[in-house]
């Protein structure tokens, strides 16, 4: 309905400023219809108004139009004068509906109007209300910061107040002496917990009584009197008893280490020595120093002489080298020969002292060993002795870092101290023997069991022993090399012809250049063999020389032999005897075997053409020349030796079979190694082989095809089966 008296309203307006006619007068469409005949003329209109006033009727009538309502009226042909009146009827009777309408609700509208005015003056106290909390907010908020501002500044009091009664509460808890530390000062025995307890609150309290006075505090003059008698008594009560402790090692017949390991548990009494009381703590460790060094002298240099005295009583002395014989002539008075002088240069089973079960086996006990009358070679009795110095030390070093408060140079000096003089006495009781020791695999042995221990030491953590180490090899090898340097020159200097008895074969009992070659490869082999878990380029060297002597020395003796086949028998019996005891230890890459190797197999070679040569020498030479002739493009001059190799083929085919039968058994005779001399047999019958099947090449030459007497030639398959028989089998 609204939108309907808008719509007319509009419509009458535009009618009216539009100037045309009486509304009422005329009816019919605009633009036409009965009353209105013609369209209407802008310019028949009266115009009173001035130019201002049309202007802005066209853009209210411009606007108008624009308006949808209008739009739709105009679009519909409705006649605008009816539809004004109609919309002012209706708006008419809106109205008095409208009032109609009021004056029923007047009353509701009264009460509306009470209420709303009821609340206007709720809402304007309210708005009061909310003034004034907000107001005191506002001074709330400003008392807040204030509260903030003081709990912030009563935070910092009061943080201020705990760190001075903290550390006011620490320096009275460090000055007071309660009584129960009074009383396990003056009253407990040492060995009780509580006395130990009080004497770490004691340490405690006299340390922070001195750290106090450094800064001046007054209240420390309070208790440094008793603080002092407490200290003074303490003192001598822990004095007392590590004493007494330390006296208790001098007993005879004691186990040290008890009381030592005892003394571990007490180690915080020296402690408090050591800041309390420094002259009593190194009269302590003195009295220590002392006494311990008197008791490893002791009983080090006990054990030791008891120890020499279950020695083997047969030792190796000057006169007991390699190139010197057991015919040398002496005193009276001199010492019996050893029984057998392999014993010197033969390892056997003096290798497994250095084996990781031996090596740090249980020592040995020398009276039971008296009574079962065992006797020990001198290597034993050294890997003894240094494991048990060895124990001892690396125990005794432990204990004086762990118990006097010491490391690095200080522990070694203290360590020194303790165990100089038994070191001391270890070094010249070695120095002693070994000016005296020809027994050159013994010293050899020391000499590794002393890079083993030191090993030992080393993963023990224990360096105290390095110094002592480097001695103890600083002896053992200058001596070892004199001894190696002594059996180099005996062989040198020995003289085949004073030896007497001269045989091919080398087995000991058939003379005594025999055992010279048996003794170096025993004793090479045991150095070879020892020397590869530490290799030492020094020893290979002394090694490589008295190689060089014995090969000389066993081209000496075979140069007494007048015939070379001997020389060569004897050559290859040597060889292969020193060649087979190096390879029971020795690893087969080593210098000492490649080299008997390359000559036995030089030796061999040539024995076997030797051996080839008496039976079938015109054989061999004829196959050389022929063979040499026809290189040189001369195979012509081979027609003039039909008469020399007809008599060659008669020849071998008549006596071959003896002569090869001959042949081994000869070899059989030479050689003691059976396997050697199989194998001497088999290279010959191969060359053998070899030789008849050039022969027959050379008379397959046109100069040679016809002659007659090839038809007597052996058939090469029927010859290596007929060898084949002459084949021993071991």
């Amino acid at each position: 309905m609204a939108a309907a008296a808008t719509m007319a309203a509009a419509a009458r307006e535009l009618v009216l400023r539009a100037g045309a006619v009486d509304l009422e007068e005329e009816e019919g469409p605009l633009g036409g219809g009965p009353g209105l005949q013609e369209p209407l003329q802008l310019g028949e209109l009266d115009i009173t108004s001035d130019e201002f006033i049309l202007d802005e009727v066209d853009v209210h009538i411009q606007a108008n139009l624009e308006d949808e309502l209008v739009k739709e009226a105009l679009k519909t042909g409705v006649d605008l004068r009816h539809y004004s009146k109609q919309v002012e009827l209706d708006l008419q009777q809106i109205e008095q509906k409208s009032i109609r309408d009021y004056i029923q609700e007047s009353e509701n509208i009264a009460s509306l109007h009470n209420q709303i005015t009821a609340c206007d003056a709720v809402l304007e106290r309210m708005e009061q209300m909310l003034g004034a909390f907000q107001s005191d907010l506002s001074s709330i908020s400003s008392e807040i910061r204030t509260l903030q501002e003081q709990s912030g500044a009563m935070n910092i009091r009061l943080r201020n107040r705990q760190a001075v009664r903290g550390r006011l509460g620490e320096l009275v808890d460090g000055l007071v002496v309660p009584s129960a530390l009074v009383t396990a000062i003056l009253e407990a025995p040492v060995t009780e917990p509580r006395f130990l307890e009080q004497l770490q609150e004691l340490d405690a309290k006299a340390a922070a009584v001195r750290e106090q006075e450094a800064r001046g505090t007054a209240a420390c003059a309070d208790v440094r009197g008793v603080l002092d008698r407490l200290r003074v008594k303490a003192v001598t009560k822990i004095r007392e008893f590590i004493l007494q402790k330390i006296y208790s090692f001098r007993k005879p017949m004691t186990n040290y280490q008890i009381p030592q390991t005892a003394l571990l548990k007490y180690r915080f009494f020296y402690q408090f020595l050591l800041g309390n009381e420094r002259a009593t703590a190194k009269e302590i460790q003195d009295e220590y120093v002392e006494t311990l060094g008197k008791v490893y002298l002791s009983y080090s240099r006990s054990y030791l002489g008891r120890l020499m005295k279950v020695q083997y009583e047969e030792v190796a002395e000057k006169d007991d080298l390699m190139g010197v014989e057991d015919t040398a002539k002496k005193g009276f008075f001199s010492k019996p020969s050893l029984r057998s002088r392999n014993t010197i240069f033969t390892l056997g089973a003096r290798g497994s002292v250095i084996s990781p079960t031996e090596l740090e086996a249980p020592i040995l006990v020398p009276h039971t060993a008296q009574r079962g009358e065992q006797r020990y070679p001198f290597e034993a009795l050294f890997r003894s002795q240094h494991y048990a110095l060895l124990d001892n030390s690396c125990r005794e070093y432990l204990f004086i870092c762990e118990f006097f408060v010491v490391s690095g140079p200080a522990a070694h000096d203290l360590f020194h101290a303790v165990m100089g003089r038994t070191l001391g006495m270890t070094l010249k009781h070695l120095a002693d023997y070994l000016s005296d020791c020809y027994d050159a695999i013994a010293v050899f042995l020391c000499i590794h069991i002393v890079l083993r221990f030191r090993n030992i030491a080393a993963k023990r953590d224990v360096p105290a022993l390095d110094r002592y180490w480097e001695q103890v090899l600083a002896l053992l090898w200058p001596r070892f090399e004199l001894i190696l340097e002594m059996n180099v020159q005996s062989v040198r200097s020995t003289d085949p012809q004073r030896l007497g008895g001269l045989d091919t074969r080398p087995h000991y009992v058939r003379g005594p250049w025999g055992r010279i070659t048996r003794r170096y490869a025993e004793f090479s082999s045991a150095l070879v063999s020892i020397n590869q878990t530490f290799p030492n380029e020094r020893t290979l060297q002394l090694l490589g020389q008295l190689q060089v002597e014995v090969e000389n020395f066993v081209l000496r003796v075979a140069a007494e032999f007048s015939s070379r086949k001997e020389q060569l028998v004897f050559l290859i019996n040597n060889y292969d005897m020193m060649l087979g005891v190096l390879m029971e230890r020795a690893a087969d890459d080593s210098k000492e075997v490649e080299g008997f190797q390359q000559l036995l197999n030089a030796r061999t070679q040539e024995f076997i053409e030797e051996l080839l040569s008496p039976p079938f020498g015109g054989l061999v030479a004829f196959v050389k020349e022929a063979e040499a002739l026809i290189e040189r493009g001369q195979a012509e001059r081979l027609r003039g030796e039909e008469a020399r190799v007809t008599q060659l083929i008669r020849g071998f085919g008549s006596s071959w079979k003896s002569s090869v039968e001959s042949l081994s058994q000869d070899v059989m005779r030479s050689f003691t190694n059976f396997r050697n001399g199989t194998s001497i047999i088999q290279g010959a019958l191969t060359q053998l082989i070899q030789l008849y099947h050039r022969f027959h090449r050379v008379l397959s030459q046109p100069q040679l095809r016809a002659l007659p007497a090839r038809a007597e030639l052996i058939n090469i398959h029927h010859l290596m089966v007929e060898l084949k028989k002459h084949k021993p089998n071991f």
